[in-house]
């Protein structure tokens, strides 16, 4: 009998369990919206239950078709009889899909309504599945798995459908410093809040070169872990209103109650709201209630001083170890002048919107108004707090009248009431649709253009009166250096005959110890010869007209004659031993000191007696104690005129050479 009672029983409770998993108990994670949505299996991805049945409709507005992303198909069957995933719509049937069939990622429908038919029999192992969809008006439509590493673009654009932010996955990275690329891209634009996970949106990410490491935080509901190097990161745009907004203390903030407390000194330690700004050191705003009595609303009041559009807001606990004191949820309100507080609510269901607040008393936490808070008046109300409500809080946002916001947001929105802000900042400000005007602007064309062709005209002009003016042919060769190939030498023993040389000229005196070009002097590279010189100057006892050197007018000729050829190529200075009595120096004004020739052979060490027609000077020139040893004096003035001998006298007396010589020197 009650075996009986007990099939009985089971065969009445059938149809109703039945019925049960027919209503979509089978389904799991749905999240839609206007025109975007997520839908899974239930315990996605872990395995899917026996037995089981998801059906739900998904539509878009009337007048525009449907796009469905299959991210993820896996059902053990084999067959599709007892495990299976199904589309149908009022015309047409997709599917059925299972493991033994070719499952294609994207179905692109020619309705804008299909029901989602899963079913499930007795199995081991599967995850099920997981779609997004969207209408026809975002044909760049991804799933909730697509990665940063999955791009290979350094700048792209797409649309993340509603739904994503609960999907399993890690996401490794902030705002501020990028995201690692393996993180997936959709929840990762939440924690961003570049999205509302409740509507979805695009998105468009820049790719960029890796960090080592990546510090993670909690936002938007999203908890963000640290991570580790990588080779790539990727970052959102924004539209640049999520400035901190500055907070003055004791004149902007204040609060319902405050908490003052003695500490174990005996001072009194106030936790007021001039403590409650972020950025400050020290203890946090306490309120004085620590009941959880519900009747009792504390909240903190931030006055901006004028209208401003608030985009968000982080907010800590007390930041001191030994207080730990936090707010887990909160609300917010806000108003303007002469109106009434009004309570921030969500986009989908129009209900009052509760924040995830802290989860410890130390690291900040950031929340995105999406849409944004326009009001001069904000006030944090705690829902549910640790011990104590203490709060620190920045407000992020930007100036009412920054760009034309308001225009954008009524043209796209689909459902008055209802803000898609961030969506459409994102794509009017980072990258242009297919709606804003791309043409180019004549007057920034035309503008560099003509001041272009103005600075070729100046340049060709002044290349033009360079070529006439006779530093050309200097700034066209600046480092060549003259020297004359042509060097002609004669003798003439009754007339000097000007020798033609090309030679550098020189400030310094015309006689000097000959140097290598460059150095400053009269130089003839190869010659031991009397070089051109300028006219006899006049006024120097020691000049002589129409002669240089210290030599008697008898059969001697005025001119050394060259080297031989085993010896050296230039007079070489001999010091001898000094001479008793006789001053080396001849001061004389505006006289240039005179040059004795002289001869590198024979011993150094004892020089020949010189013939006594060149010991003395000649008549009307220097004294025999007032010679001047130009060599000496030029290299060596920093020794004693007394100590410093030079040369009385050449060491051979020279010949008239014959006209041999004469002939060779000149072949030479």
């Amino acid at each position: 009998m009650v075996p009986g009672l007990l099939a009985l029983l089971l065969a009445a409770c059938g149809p109703r369990r039945l019925r049960a998993e027919e209503l979509g108990a089978g389904c799991g994670h749905i999240v839609t919206y206007q025109d975007s949505g997520t839908v899974t299996s239930k315990n996605y991805p872990r395995t899917y239950p026996n037995h089981t049945v998801c059906k739900t409709t998904i539509t878009v507005p009337k007048g525009k078709k449907l796009l469905l992303r299959l991210g993820d198909v896996d059902i053990e069957s084999q067959t599709c009889a007892s495990d299976y995933l199904l589309f149908t719509s009022s015309s047409d049937q997709y599917g059925p899909y299972c493991g033994g069939k070719t499952i294609p990622t994207e179905l692109r429908l020619n309705t804008s309504e299909v029901t989602v038919h899963f079913e499930s029999g007795s199995h081991i192992s599967g995850r099920g599945f997981l779609l997004t969809y969207a209408s026809s008006d975002h044909p760049d439509l991804i799933t909730c798995l697509e990665r940063g590493n999955h791009y290979l673009k350094t700048e792209y654009s797409i649309f993340c459908p509603a739904g994503c932010r609960d999907i399993a996955g890690d996401i490794s990275g902030n705002l501020v410093d990028g995201y690692r690329d393996t993180s997936l891209l959709c929840k990762a634009a939440v924690h961003a809040g570049v999205i509302a996970d409740e509507q979805g949106g695009q998105i468009h990410v820049l790719q960029r070169k890796g960090i080592s490491h990546y510090e993670g935080i909690l936002a938007n509901g999203v908890l963000s872990r640290d991570g580790s190097l990588s080779e790539k990161l990727f970052l959102f745009t924004s539209s640049g209103c999520s400035r901190s907004l500055t907070l003055e203390p004791n004149q902007q903030i204040r609060a319902s109650s405050s908490w003052q407390w003695v500490n174990g000194t005996g001072k009194p330690v106030h936790w007021s709201p001039a403590h409650a700004r972020l950025q400050d050191q020290g203890p946090s705003w306490a309120s004085g209630d620590s009941s959880d009595n519900p009747k009792r609303q504390e909240w903190l009041e931030i006055d901006l001083g004028e209208k401003k559009k608030i985009t968000g807001i982080r907010t800590t606990g007390s930041t001191q170890s030994n207080f730990n004191f936090y707010v887990k949820s909160f609300m917010m309100n806000f108003k303007n002048n002469n109106s009434k507080w009004k309570t921030y609510k969500g986009i989908v269901n129009n209900e009052e919107k509760v924040f995830q607040g802290n989860s410890n008393f130390r690291d900040p936490v950031r929340n995105n108004f999406i849409p944004p808070i326009v009001a001069r008046y904000v006030r944090v109300v705690p829902q549910t707090w640790h011990q104590r409500i203490a709060l620190k809080v920045e407000l992020m946002g930007c100036q009412v009248a920054q760009g034309n916001d308001s225009a954008v947001w009524h043209k796209t929105d689909l459902n008055p009431g209802v803000s898609t802000e961030r969506e459409v900042e994102t794509i009017t400000k980072a990258i242009p649709s297919e709606e804003v005007p791309t043409g180019i602007n004549v007057t920034t064309v035309a503008i560099p253009l003509v001041l272009l062709v103005a600075l070729l005209l100046a340049g060709m002009a002044v290349f033009a009166a360079l070529r006439k003016h006779r530093c050309w042919r200097q700034i066209k060769y600046p480092f060549v250096r003259h020297q004359s190939t042509e060097f002609t030498i004669s003798y003439d023993s009754e007339k000097e005959i000007p020798q033609k040389l090309d030679l550098i000229t020189s400030d310094m005196a015309d006689y000097q110890q000959p140097l290598m070009i460059g150095t400053g002097t009269v130089t003839r590279k190869g010659s031991t010869f009397r070089p051109v010189d300028s006219d006899s100057e006049e006024g120097g006892v020691c000049a002589e007209a129409g002669s240089h050197y210290d030599a008697p007018l008898g059969a001697s000729r005025e001119y050394a004659l060259p080297l031989a050829h085993s010896g050296p190529e230039y007079a070489t200075p001999i010091v001898g031993p000094s001479r008793p009595g006789r001053d080396r120096t001849c001061l004389l004004s505006g006289t240039p000191a005179l040059k004795r020739p002289l001869l590198s052979s024979g011993n150094r060490d004892q020089p020949r007696l010189p013939d006594p027609d060149y010991d003395e000077p000649r008549a009307g020139g220097c004294s025999a104690t007032g010679w001047t040893d130009p060599v000496s004096a030029s290299q060596e003035p920093w020794r004693n005129a007394e100590i410093q001998e030079g040369y009385s006298a050449p060491r051979d007396l020279l010949t008239p050479p014959s006209h041999a010589q004469t002939a060779s020197v000149n072949a030479v």
